[in-house]
């Protein structure tokens, strides 16, 4: 029974998030008015609205002007069913089930968004982020607090890392324009001054930083020419200079991820007017995105990137496509991770003899 209520739960979810995943990129309300058609505007009633069932019926055509539905909307219900079902065999009935079932309705929701605009939007990956934060403080769930929140930053910092080399190369070494107050640079820096001094100096170097650019108006910020070369050296020379390289990288991570969802969050709430587009490797939702992951799985996080890296070069190759949302992939490692990253883990220690 357990079983089968997930997975009706999941096609109601499902059929919701159609209207998030619809309504969100146009600025619209996701609970006013009720669903109705795109193409004419008829409102639905109960009868249209019953997941996948209704879209059988109605041979995928709006009853009321025949304009033919979008098959992502059974796509969507029966995925969301089926990760319910999944979630329901690894968890009994409980606010356990019901906090990762929140998880996969909230991955399900941003891939579909990324496939669609090419963004992760910050209400989503951070509802998922803080919502994972919360549910480690109150309940140690799906881990401790202190696990969630050094996963949640390692992951941001090591993501935001990746971005700022690929950006670097794509420019072919030229200097990326700062942005005021906060940006990557900051990010760059915090990375730096994390491995030479700590993560916690680091930040606060940083956000220092951060707070003379908003009083000057200009940027306050070392160079990426300067910073991310000498972040791989600094890691290198760690050993020689009594460190330990671990506490090294992770120091480096931490400080990085915290500037990184910190800035992040900043144009959240003050949104980029229209600036002139440079080339990038990645975009700073997929670090958010991955930063949310590293709230619920801790270092596991570093295998659902892992994950999503290879699940997106797969698809990349096969479709021959150059450009490719990395939401998907990341959210499909994320899950994979999340439900087998353990399993795996011992699996590779076992295939190295360990």
């Amino acid at each position: 029974m357990w079983s089968l209520f997930a997975l009706l739960l999941g096609l109601v979810v499902g059929s919701f998030l159609n209207v998030v995943i619809h309504r969100i990129p146009r600025k619209e309300s996701i609970a006013f008015p009720p669903s109705r058609c795109p193409h004419c505007g008829h409102p639905l009633g109960p009868l249209d609205l019953v997941p996948i069932l209704s879209y059988l019926l109605l041979k995928g055509r709006c009853r009321y002007c025949r304009s033919p539905i979008s098959p992502r909307y059974p796509l969507v219900e029966a995925l969301t069913g089926g990760l319910f079902l999944l979630a329901s065999r690894f968890y009994p009935p409980g606010v356990e089930a019901l906090l990762v079932f929140a998880f996969l309705a909230f991955l399900v929701a941003l891939s579909f968004l990324d496939l669609d605009t090419f963004e992760l939007p910050d209400s989503l990956t951070y509802g998922l982020l803080f919502l994972g934060l919360l549910s480690a403080y109150l309940l140690s769930f799906p881990r401790p607090f202190a696990e969630a929140l050094d996963g949640a930053l390692i992951a941001a910092g090591v993501l935001g890392l990746v971005a700022g080399y690929g950006g670097l190369f794509l420019r072919r070494f030229r200097e990326a324009r700062a942005e005021v107050p906060v940006g990557p640079h900051q990010v760059h820096m915090a990375a730096l001054f994390g491995a030479l001094l700590g993560p916690g100096v680091g930040m606060a170097l940083a956000f220092l930083t951060w707070a003379l650019s908003a009083r000057t108006g200009r940027p306050v910020v070392l160079p990426d020419r300067i910073t991310l070369p000498l972040l791989p050296l600094a890691w290198l020379l760690a050993p020689y200079l009594g460190a330990d390289l671990l506490s090294t990288l992770k120091g480096s991570f931490l400080a990085a991820g915290g500037l990184a969802l910190a800035g992040g969050l900043y144009w959240a709430f003050k949104p980029q007017g229209e600036t002139e587009e440079e080339p990038i490797a990645m975009g700073y939702g997929d670090v958010k995105l991955l930063g949310a992951l590293g709230a619920w799985l801790g270092l596991y996080s570093l295998l659902a990137l892992f994950l999503g890296v290879l699940f997106g070069a797969l698809v990349g190759l096969a479709f021959r496509q150059r450009k490719i949302p990395f939401g998907p992939y990341l959210a499909l490692g994320g899950i994979v991770a999340f439900f087998y990253g353990e399993a795996l883990w011992r699996a590779y220690l076992a295939w190295l003899g360990l």
